[in-house]
C-alpha cells in the first residue's frame, strides 16, 4: 500500500510541476499531440450522436416519431434523397450544434425518469414536445429546412396555387413567416391541435397530400 501511495505522489509531483521534469519543447509537442487526440476523440463522439442509428436507439424515438417519419416523403421518395433525424433537429454550424447538444441533455433526464417511456405518456406529452421544436425552428428561421430547400430553385409549376402564393411572397421578402409556420406535421404526425392557431388555416400537409397518401 505504501509503495502505491509513493507512486501516486510521484506522479502528482510530475503532473503538478511538469516543467521541473520535462523541457519546454517536449511539453509543447506533447501538448499539441494531446490536443489533437482530445479534439479528434471529442468530434468523433459528437458525430456518433449525430446519426439516425443513435437517435433511434431508444424505443421512445424508434416506436413513435421515427415510425411517423417512415410514412413521409422525407423518408422515401423517387429521387432517393432523404432527411435523417440530425438533418432536421441538429444545426450544421458547430457552435449552434454544441448549444443544441447541451439543450438535449434534458432528453437524457427524460430517458432516465421515463417521461415518455410508454405510448400513452408520449401521446400526452406530444403537444408540449412539438411546441418546443416549433419554437426552436421559428427562432432560427427554420434553418434546418433551408439547408436543403431554397425558394429560388422551386418549380412553381409543380406547386398548388396557395403554395406558389406563399412561397413567392417569401422570396420577394414580403412575408416574414418561416417554413415551420405552415409546415407543422411535415415529417411527424401532428398532436391534438385543438385550440392551436394555424397560419393560413390547416397545415399544408393535411389538406394537400400527394398522390398515394404520401405527405408533402
Amino acid at each position: 500500500m505504501k509503495r502505491l501511495w509513493d507512486m501516486l505522489r510521484g506522479w502528482w509531483r510530475v503532473v503538478s510541476s511538469p516543467s521541473r521534469y520535462f523541457s519546454l519543447g517536449f511539453l509543447t509537442i506533447g501538448g499539441f499531440i494531446g490536443g489533437v487526440l482530445f479534439w479528434g476523440g471529442f468530434n468523433t463522439a459528437l458525430e456518433v450522436t449525430n446519426t439516425e442509428e443513435f437517435c433511434t436507439s431508444c424505443h421512445e424515438m424508434r416506436d413513435n416519431v421515427f415510425a411517423d417519419l417512415k410514412h413521409t416523403i422525407h423518408y422515401s421518395n423517387r429521387s432517393g434523397v432523404r432527411a435523417t433525424c440530425p438533418d432536421c433537429h441538429v444545426p450544421h454550424d458547430w457552435t449552434d450544434k454544441i448549444a443544441r447538444k447541451m439543450q438535449a441533455s434534458k432528453e437524457v433526464w427524460g430517458k432516465i425518469f421515463g417521461t415518455i417511456n410508454t405510448r400513452e405518456k408520449f401521446v400526452n406529452h406530444r403537444l408540449e414536445l412539438a411546441k418546443h421544436e416549433w419554437a426552436r425552428l421559428k427562432a432560427n428561421d427554420s434553418l434546418e429546412c433551408r439547408n436543403c430547400h431554397n425558394y429560388k430553385f422551386m418549380d412553381w409549376t409543380r406547386q398548388s396555387a396557395r403554395a406558389v402564393y406563399v412561397h413567392s411572397k417569401a422570396l420577394a421578402g414580403e412575408d416574414h413567416h418561416t417554413c415551420i409556420d405552415c409546415h407543422k406535421g411535415i415529417a411527424h404526425s401532428l398532436p391534438d391541435m385543438e385550440g392551436i392557431e394555424m397560419l393560413y388555416g390547416a397545415p399544408i400537409e393535411e389538406i394537400e397530400p400527394r398522390a398515394g397518401g404520401v405527405k408533402r
